[in-house]
């Protein structure tokens, strides 16, 4: 089965060009699922019904968040109630809208998609991310799982792939919108990639002006973080995984502009 991984789209920019290219994407390499992290869909971070259904019609299966996951309470019972959305499994569990775990029916086979967030640098207080995949693993009906890490550190992340390796499909890392260069089949079958990327305008940081976030940085102060317009890419990532054993069997990185 072939698994398309898609980094952190940004805002209705991001939207649109993930709308505009996937199709295509699709068709040229015969992808069978497409994962998305869809937490900075909505313009001003965070998610909306609105945003995610726009990702949902552009041909994308399922959607992972992180930490700007509640950023818009117009969005809370949405994730709540449907099933091929996952918020991190680290949040608390009877307190949070939404799950961490899905366990989706393709017809062909059940792949199972986790989501969780890293502990490092993250300024959270959830459950440590380790724990919460040893927990949420035992919930998994599929052979193909699929992990998506939204985490900081590169440390961590490698650290989750190689305490994933074997045991899941596919590790993923999100978040930091920079798409690193070690696509990989670790050791025991896992394919991996540190940070998938980001979905939005090149020229930008991390999708937002860049000269908004530079006076940030100079002066301390805060500021509105507009998004930046112009020439757009998706950064996701390719993962050929068997049917029968859930193992990798090829993966690399992809960069459409």
């Amino acid at each position: 089965m072939r698994i398309l991984c898609i980094g952190d789209v940004v805002g209705k920019v991001g939207c649109d060009f993930l709308r505009k290219t996937l199709p295509t994407v699709k068709k040229s390499y015969g992808v069978d699922f497409v994962v998305c992290n869809g937490e900075n869909s909505s313009d001003g971070n965070g998610i909306t019904p609105a945003s995610a259904r726009f990702l949902f019609d552009s041909g994308v299966d399922a959607v992972t968040l992180g930490n700007h996951t509640f950023r818009r309470k117009e969005a809370y019972e949405y994730i709540d109630e449907n099933p091929f959305v996952a918020r991190p499994a680290n949040f608390p569990e009877k307190t949070t809208p939404g799950t961490g775990i899905l366990n989706i029916d393709t017809g062909r086979r059940i792949i199972t998609v986790i989501n969780i967030m890293g502990n490092m640098c993250m300024d959270n207080y959830l459950d440590c991310a380790f724990e919460t995949a040893d927990r949420t693993l035992e919930q998994a009906q599929g052979k193909i799982i699929i992990v998506d890490f939204h985490a900081e550190t590169t440390s961590e992340k490698r650290a989750m792939g190689y305490y994933l390796d074997g045991r899941a499909s596919v590790v993923f890392g999100t978040h930091t919108h920079v798409q690193t260069s070690d696509c990989q089949i670790l050791p025991k079958g896992t394919g991996y990639i540190t940070d998938v990327g980001m979905t939005g305008t090149i020229h930008s940081v991390l999708g937002v002006k860049s000269e908004i976030i530079i006076e940030k940085l100079k002066t301390k102060l805060p500021a509105r973080f507009d998004l930046a317009k112009g020439e757009c890419k998706m950064e996701c990532a390719l993962f050929d995984i068997d049917d029968t054993s859930g193992r990798c069997l090829s993966c690399e990185s992809l960069r459409i502009e």
